[in-house]
């Protein structure tokens, strides 16, 4: 049975107290959920990684870790920057492209290139984001997610997209990923995951919001 992934994002949230709340939460309720069909990733601040690596080593927890972003640039004279060989100490993957880095911070295609480079170089799996079926898919990631915009929160409405246009999009997509995993992003929460179950592209999920509060997270995991 193929796993499904399921990647939580926290982006700009949780201090260190507050993240060791959440895997106390995971460490005391995850044996309730059944594992075999998933995979879980959690995406943390630079800021946490090394604690996040901590308590998942120290709880035995069946999670992986993730870097939201990742240098563009190698280890070197670079003020400010966090680079795949600092990221990989602690995680086994790093979010690229993501629409955020994109809109804020004007990521280009080539930076998203560049990132997946470092990030492979030093053993780091990828994950890029995609927005819409005419993005940039970049050869050497290992994972997509796809988040249209409208459906984040952030941006547009934050309802999540029909499943029958996911499942078109998903259905172009892995004609060209040579069985990449494809992660569908948008306003994922407990309340809606079953919509997807019938999208047989579809490989898991990148989860904002609903990931942050433990009992949510553990409540939408439950689901599938």
């Amino acid at each position: 049975m193929d796993k499904k992934l399921f990647v939580a994002n926290w982006k700009s949230h949780k201090t260190k107290e507050e993240a060791i709340k959440f895997f106390e939460y995971l460490r005391d309720n995850i044996s309730h959920i059944d594992l075999s069909n998933k995979e879980i990733i959690i995406a943390v601040p630079f800021t946490l990684l090394a604690k996040a690596k901590y308590l998942v080593d120290e709880f035995k927890l069946p999670v992986k870790l993730s870097s939201q972003n990742v240098s563009s640039f190698p280890e070197g004279a670079y003020t400010g920057e966090i680079n795949a060989k600092q990221v990989r100490e602690f995680a086994d993957y790093t979010i690229v492209g993501h629409s955020e880095r994109k809109r804020y911070f004007h990521e280009s295609e080539s930076d998203v290139e560049n990132k997946i480079k470092e990030a492979k170089e030093v053993g780091l799996k990828v994950i890029q984001c995609i927005q819409d079926e005419n993005s940039q898919l970049h050869k050497d990631s290992d994972i997509l997610a796809f988040e249209p915009p409208n459906s984040i929160s952030t941006f547009g409405v934050g309802e999540p997209d029909d499943p029958k246009d996911i499942e078109k999009v998903f259905s172009k997509l892995s004609e060209e990923l040579s069985g990449r995993t494809i992660l569908y992003g948008g306003s994922v929460d407990e309340n809606n995951v079953k919509t997807y179950a019938d999208i047989s592209t579809c490989g898991g999920f990148l989860i904002g919001g609903a990931s942050l509060d433990p009992m949510s997270f553990i409540s939408l995991l439950s689901q599938w």
